[in-house]
Formats: C-alpha cells, sequence, structure tokens
C-alpha cells in the first residue's frame, strides 16, 4: 500500500476502472477512491470511468473520457479479479496499472497488485488504504466505502464479515451521511423486481439435497422489463429459505449462453465456477453455460459438491 501511495504522489493524471456489470462493492471502491484522490490530492485529475448502472444511479456517475486522455496516465483497477470482467478496455493504454482486488489472485494482471482475499470487499481495502495512510476521508468517501462494505457482506451476514470489517464501516459511519437513506434505497426495489421474485420463489427447482436453481430467460426479462442487470436483485432470494443450502440462478443472455450466478452458505463452490469459464469468491461465484447440457452438468456438480461437504 506504501508503494501504491508513492504511484499515486507520482501521477497527476489517474483514471479509476472496475468490473463490468457493477454492484455496490465495485462503484463503492471506485468512486470511494476518487472522492478520497480527489479531496487528498486537488491539482491531480482524477476519473472514474465504465458504464453508468442506471440501477445504481445513486451511488454516482462516471467520467466520459476521449482514447488519447489514457495515455501516460496511472491506472487503477478495483475490485476486478481478471481482465475480461474490466469494464473499459481502454485500462491497457494507460503507462502504469494497479490491481486492488479481494478476490482470490488467479489473474495476477498489473504491475503493483494489492489483493488481500480476507478482506470482505474492495472498499474495505480502500478505507483502510486511506486510513493508515492518513488520507482524509470525505463524507461523500465515507458514504460510498460503506455502500459498498454493507453490499459484499449482504448488510455484515456473509462469512467474510470480519471484526476489521465492522470496525472499518464502524470508522466510515462516523462521517456525516444519511445512513439509513443509503440502507433503504440499497434495500428497495421496484414492483417489476418485486413480481420476478415471486417467479423465482414459485418456480424455484430443488434437489432433496438442498441444492436449488432458477432459469432467468430472454422472455421472462421481456415479460417484465427487466435487463440483465437487474437481476442480481434477486440473486440472494433462494438463500433466505431454510432448505437450501447452494443455489444457481442461471440468466440467459442475449446471443442464447447462460450467465450462472451461483451461491452458498457453506460449501465452496468457486471451484466449480472456474470450470465452465468462471471463477469468484469460494461462496459467491460466476460462471458461464453453452448448453442445457451444461447447465445440467453444473446442477450435478453443485449436488455432488455439498454432499461431499457433509460427509
Amino acid at each position: 500500500m506504501k508503494d501504491i501511495l508513492a504511484k499515486i504522489v507520482q501521477y497527476d493524471d489517474i483514471v479509476i476502472h472496475r468490473h463490468k456489470n457493477p454492484d455496490p462493492d465495485a462503484l463503492g471502491s471506485q468512486l470511494g477512491l476518487r472522492a478520497i484522490l480527489r479531496a487528498n490530492y486537488p491539482n491531480k485529475t482524477i476519473a472514474a470511468v465504465g458504464f453508468d448502472e442506471p440501477s445504481l444511479a445513486f451511488l454516482g456517475k462516471m467520467d466520459q473520457l476521449s482514447d488519447v486522455d489514457f495515455k501516460g496516465k496511472l491506472v487503477i483497477v478495483t475490485d476486478t479479479a481478471n481482465t475480461p470482467r474490466i469494464d473499459d478496455e481502454r485500462y491497457q493504454t494507460g503507462e502504469f496499472l494497479i490491481k486492488i482486488d479481494h478476490h482470490p489472485n488467479d489473474d495476477a494482471y498489473g504491475d503493483l497488485l494489492a489483493v488481500d482475499t480476507g478482506a470482505s470487499s474492495a472498499s474495505e481495502i480502500i478505507a483502510n488504504f486511506a486510513f493508515d495512510n492518513g488520507l482524509s476521508v470525505s463524507d461523500e468517501a465515507a458514504r460510498l466505502l460503506y455502500a459498498g462494505i454493507v453490499g459484499d457482506t449482504g448488510r455484515f451476514l456473509y462469512p467474510a464479515t470480519t471484526a476489521k470489517t465492522l470496525y472499518t464501516a464502524a470508522k466510515l459511519a462516523e462521517a456525516s451521511f444519511d445512513r439509513s437513506g443509503l440502507m433503504r434505497e440499497m434495500d428497495s426495489f421496484d414492483m417489476k423486481i418485486a413480481r420476478l421474485q415471486g417467479y423465482v420463489y414459485e418456480n424455484l427447482e430443488i434437489s432433496s439435497e438442498g441444492v436449488a436453481r432458477i432459469f432467468i430467460t430472454q422472455a421472462l426479462m421481456k415479460k417484465h422489463g427487466i435487463t440483465d442487470s437487474e437481476t442480481s436483485a434477486i440473486v440472494s432470494a433462494p438463500g433466505k429459505i431454510r432448505e437450501i443450502q447452494t443455489w444457481a440462478i442461471f440468466v440467459e443472455q442475449v446471443d442464447g449462453h447462460y450467465r450462472v450466478r451461483m451461491r452458498s452458505k457453506e460449501a465452496k463452490i468457486n471451484e466449480i465456477a472456474k470450470l465452465h469459464a468462471g471463477g469468484g469468491h469460494p461462496l459467491a461465484s460466476g460462471a458461464n453455460s453453452y448448453s442445457t447440457a451444461e447447465n445440467d452438468e453444473i446442477f450435478q456438480q453443485l449436488i455432488n459438491n455439498l454432499v461431499a461437504f457433509k460427509k
């Protein structure tokens, strides 16, 4: 982290990226870092780039840069495990690349890396980077980083929540921002999402072992007026059912293949994700499936994995 700070001090122009299809931690860490650097280094040009996700617009907006603006810049990528997931491929045209992440470091890209798999979120890493280096954290930066931590811990529910996570969140909560309003915003969804959630509960396929799956097709999304990114709002829904220990949400893409969002309460699933063009955390991973047969294969592997875990 001292080396990262030295690089930040060295460069006058910095561009911050994060992963595609952003969640609160992706945006919280990216925009939180932007806010910290802008407050502490007002003479530097700090930009955040990527797709503006409408459902998370309350967290903030991206900057617009031309291609030439990347030349000679320091590029920082937060919360992104591998290069195919980096939003905006122009990260490759920067002068120096830094990776700050909390996923397993299977793709060790970048000229300088800070990867802490023990951290709950990239936002937790960024917050402690600021605290440990004596950087001021504005109210807006605290709001963003707090949102990122809450998002990736499921409101401090998931096992990645440590004593350090809670301490970091408490320090951020000392800032002046509307925590209750932020939590309401993060926990709210439109009626169309409520109807989709109802569909999930009505149509879940649950094995006798405690593994569940659901298919979200293009036709279903069009029926409810839901985008691919908005389906992320229902990923945690199956986990609220006591009988379900592991689950997978198969979301059909425009080209016909499926994005597979996999979750588990205890049995690690990331190795299964790696077998299907994916990866991620031990209990929260993503994969891709390109046929009905592969869909069934993933489901059976999750069942076998849970059975082996229980032995």
